[in-house]
């Protein structure tokens, strides 16, 4: 995957689900798709994506960021412990490494919202290009930090950038916005070798009535 923008139209349940798809077009250089997620006959998701071969990828690369400076995993706080939170089943797909307690767990959030922290998959296997977009949505939202305790996505657009390498990824999140209700996030993911794998910026609307 190259770009996929997902548009998330109303709850699914958990259980059996619809996918319908459907190839739009294959260019010479990319290739374009879509899928569509329904349960019951009402469309849950959308999903529009283009495809390419990332590593045939030789233009010009010039990189004016840089990766987030972390301390070894090792020595950050692994921020469930392992412990199971009823409801949250994604928090027992991933690992998260802070190289601090994040205020917001404790009930005090530190009104800036901007985190960065190491991730992976929970079972240690590590990301392919498939599982880069949904990372981007797979981490405690930045907007926690501004005692929001949840928000829903309403669109998520992925830029994969490059196939990761082995280990742990270096992730940045943040959110500059807060309007009315809805809110940006922008995700960066970096692998082991410093270098940038995906970019996320989704648009997610608080649900409201639950605070720190």
């Amino acid at each position: 995957p190259l770009v996929v923008s997902a548009f998330f139209l109303r709850p699914a349940e958990v259980g059996p689900a619809d996918l319908h798809t459907e190839l739009i077009r294959t260019g010479r250089r990319i290739a374009s798709g879509e899928v569509r997620m329904s349960q019951d006959g009402k469309e849950t998701v959308r999903v529009v994506a283009n495809f390419t071969d990332l590593g045939a990828l030789n233009g010009r690369t010039t990189v004016f960021g840089e990766p987030p400076k972390l301390p070894n995993p090792q020595r950050c706080v692994h921020l469930t412990d392992g412990r199971a939170i009823p409801g949250l089943t994604i928090a027992d797909r991933y690992e998260y490494r802070f190289p601090e307690r994040p205020g917001w767990t404790a009930g005090k959030p530190s009104g800036e919202s901007r985190t960065e922290f190491w991730m992976r998959f929970a079972d240690g296997r590590d990301a392919d290009t498939l599982s880069l977009a949904p990372m981007l949505d797979g981490a405690p939202p930045a907007v926690m930090e501004l005692g929001e305790y949840a928000s829903s996505t309403v669109e998520l657009t992925a830029h994969v950038r490059a196939r990761p390498a082995p280990g742990w990824l270096a992730c940045r999140v943040m959110t500059r916005y807060l309007l009315g209700g809805y809110h940006e996030e922008d995700f960066e993911l970096w692998d082991s070798t410093g270098t940038l794998v995906a970019q996320g910026r989704q648009l997610a609307i608080l649900l409201s009535g639950i605070r720190i």
